[in-house]
């Protein structure tokens, strides 16, 4: 039972494997991939054709040597010369297509899986996932697999496809010579004269298959460790870019021995991991190494009977030698690559897991529609869960019209800021019926309690998601200006990592900015000037209601504070389910 299931799971990976490498040879860059492809394949046959006329040199020029035929050996020199340079243009150009190919792989495939992350939201949708009950296997460090795997698998995918390309036609082409060379071996069992026809290649078949057996039962291990290293690696990385990120409240709370704690703990898992890797190494190399020595001298421990025997030349031995030599290789080459193959397929898992992830991704069953009435966003119903299906928040029966404005109350943790990200559509676990205004996606903005700041130029933090050149320099200083940063006007083309360069205030004031420039209709703010003072608050809380009401739009608010309340014509209150287990907490108008 045991060795179908493990044919079964190879089979399936292969075909996982498979559908990771076939794309780029489909797509629009196909017949350059394809091109590229068949280049490089025939230059690798061309490899194997200058091998086979090196190995026939071999003849040759060992028995020029023995029979001290001057002319014939300054003549095969000469061939030799020839024979050199053009293996060595070959090799130079295979080497450099397969680069390219690899180069062009690799940038089809970065851009083909970036795409797939940023769609839909899938890069936020995966991190939540990551925390659901009901995700077997979450997607760890979506940045290694896209910056790190893409790039290990094409290289190895190629490296491994063309060594067995190699293997293979090398075998093909020197399995002849080989059985030609080795003659018959004859012996007597019982009585009775047996003879074995191409004695040598069947001495290198049997050498090869126990060492591919003996290999694989040593080198198993790899596989799992190769992969796991891979993780605890990215894992490391990422804990120091989160505490480059936060430095500042790590810097305040005094958190620098913890944090050295935590890293020395996710370091101690690389260095474990790598040990055990080690050794798994060290195991297989000691069979590999001692393996291929032994394959240095077994042709000649074979073959030594009929070179003393007269049988053959100092010249057929060494064409006999070169010749195993080469079978040998071939039929070793899982042997040889064993190392390479456990890192590839850990790659490859990873990647694979990767794209189903993106698969498997829960889609909203939350039904838009738009709206029947203008200018109206209605929830005729909605449910929302966590992560893993505990049920939230429920809410049904609300509308709200252009020029209105709303603020939603209710206890942390009750599903007001859940809300706002299920009004956006990128929460998985939400569901009913929506009704929106036809411009909802065009001219709706969200505001959210700590925004986010790409690292550039100040022009670029404040125009984000628009390009620079989307506002005037006149348009950007007057948003400051309303936003009660003047002082910024200036900083227009520094470049900084503005979300850690500005206090908790600037950056909120940047973020309204930014609406103040964007002009949205419908306005969602979820504590959004929390960390303003009251008199800055009711400043920019009065430029947005004139904002939002010139554009005969809405406004929502979620806020703790009493002075937001005099902005909002009507509240849209949280409560705890009133029946007995009922958790949820329902929405309905105060």
């Amino acid at each position: 039972m045991t060795s179908p299931t493990k044919f079964q799971n190879f089979r399936a990976f292969l075909r996982k494997a498979l559908a990771l490498a076939l794309p780029y040879f489909n797509s629009d860059q196909k017949w350059k991939a394809r091109g590229l492809l068949a280049a490089i394949v025939a230059l690798n046959l061309g490899a194997v054709y200058m091998l086979v006329q090196i190995n026939e040199w071999n003849r040759l020029f060992y028995d020029a040597l023995q029979n001290k035929d001057q002319p014939a050996f300054w003549r095969e020199l000469g061939r030799f010369t020839y024979l050199a340079f053009g293996f060595i243009i070959i090799a130079v150009y295979r080497f450099y297509l397969r680069q390219v190919l690899e180069m062009r792989w690799r940038a089809w495939m970065t851009a083909h899986y970036l795409d797939r992350w940023l769609a839909d939201k899938a890069f936020y949708q995966l991190e939540l996932n990551r925390f659901a009950q009901d995700t077997d296997a979450p997607p760890d460090n979506p940045d290694q697999r896209i910056a790190e795997d893409i790039n290990r698998f094409t290289s190895a995918t190629l490296g491994l496809s063309m060594g067995l390309l190699n293997a293979i036609v090398t075998l093909v082409s020197f399995v002849g010579i080989l059985w030609t060379l080795s003659g018959s071996f004859s012996f007597d069992f019982q009585g009775s004269a047996y003879t074995i026809p191409g004695f040598m290649v069947w001495m290198a078949v049997l050498y090869c298959t126990v060492g591919s057996v003996i290999a694989h039962y040593i080198g198993r291990p790899l596989i799992r460790l190769n992969f796991q290293q891979q993780r605890v690696e990215a894992d490391f990385r990422n804990h120091l870019v989160r505490m480059r990120e936060y430095s500042e409240s790590i810097a305040l709370d005094r958190g620098e021995p913890v944090e050295r704690q935590f890293l020395g703990d996710r370091f101690s898992a690389v260095l474990g991991n790598y040990w055990q890797l080690i050794k798994a190494q060290k195991r297989l190399i000691w069979f590999t190494n001692g393996f291929g020595q032994a394959a240095v001298v077994f042709p000649f421990i074979v073959a030594a009977p009929r070179f003393f025997s007269g049988a053959i030349q100092l010249g057929q031995l060494m064409q006999i030698s070169s010749a195993f030599g080469r079978v040998q290789d071939s039929l070793s080459w899982f042997v040889d690559n064993y190392d390479s193959l456990a890192a590839w397929r850990a790659t490859t898992d990873r990647l694979t897991s990767f794209e189903e992830s993106f698969q498997a991704l829960q889609k909203a069953p939350l039904e838009t529609t738009e709206a029947t009435v203008p200018d109206t966003l209605q929830i005729d119903q909605i449910d929302l869960a966590l992560p893993g299906g505990v049920a939230l928040f429920s809410a049904h029966g609300l509308r709200l019209q252009a020029g209105e404005s709303v603020l939603i109350k209710g206890p942390s943790g009750s599903g007001k800021s859940t809300l706002f990200r299920a009004l956006a559509g990128i929460w998985p676990w939400a569901k009913g019926k929506l009704q929106r205004p036809a411009d909802f996606d065009q001219r709706v903005m969200f505001l959210p309690q700590r925004p986010y700041f790409p690292v550039g130029s100040l022009r670029q933090a404040l125009a984000y998601p628009e390009p620079v050149n989307h506002y005037g320099d006149q348009q950007l200083k007057q948003a400051l200006a309303d936003a009660l940063l003047p002082h910024l006007s200036t900083r227009l083309d520094d470049d900084d990592s503005w979300g850690q360069k500005l206090s908790g205030g600037e950056q909120q004031r940047l973020a309204i900015a930014r609406a103040l420039l964007k002009q949205p209709r419908w306005l969602f703010v979820d504590e959004a000037t929390s960390a303003l003072d009251e008199a800055a608050e009711r400043t920019v809380y009065e430029r947005l209601q004139a904002l939002v009401m010139s554009q005969n739009g809405a406004l929502v608010s979620i806020a703790h504070r009493p002075g937001v309340a005099a902005f909002h014509a009507t509240q849209w209150v949280l409560t705890p389910g009133a029946g007995e287990g009922d958790t949820r907490f329902r929405m309905s108008e105060a």
